[in-house]
C-alpha cells in the first residue's frame, strides 16, 4: 500500500505479537470509545491485562496485523465462526478490527478485513456479521463495505445500556473492499 510515502504489510500474528497487540487494543478504545463509553473502564484498561488476553486469542483464534515501515503494529482483525448462533443467514463473524488512531481513514480497516474474509471462506462460511456500538463510528465503515443493518441489541457494559448494531453481508463476494 503506498498512500503518499506510507509502507503497509499485513501478516498472521504470532504469540511474540501479544505485546503489541494489546497496546493497539487498549489505545484505540481510549480514542474511538471516549465519548461513549464511561471513562472509569477506559482508564481501567491495561497493556498488562489486554497482553494475556491476547496471549490466549493467539493460541485459538488467526489474529491478523498492520505493520508499518517501522515494523510497528498498529492494526488488527480477527474474525470465525459466528458465536451467538442467533443469525441462521449468517455463519461468520467480525469479531474485532482496531486500527490506532493516527493510521485510520487510510485504507488499511479494507486490508485487515480481507485475510478474515479469505480465511471463512477457507472454512465454507460465506456470510458474516459485526457487531458495532451505535455511537461508534465504525459504522459508517462497515456501511460503506455493503453492510446491512440486521439488529439492534441492547447491552450493558460497565452498568451502563447502550445499543449494539448487528450488520451484515449475506454473501462475502459483495464485501467491498475495493479501494477508492
Amino acid at each position: 500500500m503506498d498512500k503518499g510515502n506510507f509502507y503497509m504489510k499485513i501478516r498472521k500474528a504470532s504469540q511474540r505479537d501479544a505485546v503489541k497487540i494489546a497496546k493497539v487494543h487498549v489505545d484505540s478504545w481510549k480514542s474511538t470509545y471516549k465519548d461513549i463509553l464511561p471513562d472509569k473502564l477506559l482508564n481501567s484498561l491495561t497493556y498488562e491485562q489486554r497482553t494475556k488476553l491476547w496471549e490466549n486469542n493467539l493460541k485459538e483464534q488467526q489474529v491478523y496485523i498492520a505493520e508499518n515501515s517501522g515494523d510497528e503494529i498498529i492494526g488488527f482483525s480477527v474474525g470465525g465462526k459466528e458465536r451467538t448462533e442467533k443469525y441462521d443467514d449468517y455463519n461468520g463473524e467480525l469479531f474485532a478490527i482496531y486500527i490506532l488512531e493516527v493510521y485510520q481513514g487510510k485504507g488499511i480497516g479494507k486490508l485487515l478485513l480481507r485475510p478474515v474474509i479469505d480465511e471463512l471462506k477457507q472454512m465454507g462460511i460465506n456470510s458474516m456479521i459485526v457487531l458495532v456500538l451505535e455511537d461508534n463510528p465504525a459504522k459508517y465503515f462497515y456501511e460503506s463495505l455493503g453492510a446491512k443493518k440486521i439488529d439492534t441489541l441492547k447491552i450493558k457494559i460497565a452498568g451502563v445500556e447502550f445499543k449494539e448494531l448487528v450488520y451484515g453481508w449475506e454473501n462475502l463476494e459483495d464485501v467491498n473492499l475495493i479501494e477508492g
